[in-house]
């Protein structure tokens, strides 16, 4: 029953916004270089290189999948378009996982990667994303790489700052759902 509320909510939204559109997201070397100083900042022991690369990656990386899904909208209506058979990929999982896939070809030494899930509340929709941290630390002390809000543009922040989104461990929200713990 919620999902079909939630797709025709999508359907509707879309609908009204057909006219909104998204630019194509671009960064910078700034862009790059400031997340890349967050993530080396995250431990001492965190490679400078390493930090580099994962920081490089996360940007270039979503700009891609932005052109390989054919990320046009607000990812609000790209999810409706998922959803209605217009698109194949880009709802927050599909970020979450080829985000989380990309970063561990790497074989990254100091860092670790995590799926970070945030619960569905009566008023906010289930969403995941990749996290990163240094190299056996919990995601609580990474940092949020979510691709997904900003329609490819990524988003990045402390998981502890980003609190627009009660960020857990994906597993552990899943075991919530499927016990019936979190009725939603």
């Amino acid at each position: 029953m919620i999902r079909r509320f939630l797709a025709l909510w999508a359907t509707l939204a879309a609908l009204i916004l057909v006219g909104c559109s998204t630019a194509p997201p671009t960064a910078g070397q700034g862009d790059i270089d400031a997340l890349a100083h967050a993530i080396q900042a995250l431990d001492p022991g965190v490679d400078a290189a390493e930090a580099q690369r994962a920081a490089t990656i996360a940007y270039s990386y979503s700009q891609q999948l932005t052109r390989d899904w054919n990320v046009t909208d607000p990812a609000i209506i790209h999810n409706a378009k998922v959803i209605n058979g217009l698109r194949e990929y880009g709802l927050c999982n599909d970020w979450a996982e080829a985000m989380t896939k990309r970063l561990q070809q790497e074989g990254f030494r100091t860092l670790d990667l995590h799926w970070a899930t945030s619960p569905p509340t009566a008023f906010r929709i289930i969403h995941h994303s990749a996290v990163i941290s240094a190299k056996g630390d919990s995601m609580y002390d990474g940092i949020i790489l979510d691709p997904w809000r900003n329609s490819g543009a990524l988003f990045w922040a402390p998981v502890r700052a980003d609190t627009r989104y009660n960020w857990r461990p994906r597993l552990e929200v899943r075991e919530e759902l499927i016990s019936g713990e979190n009725p939603y």
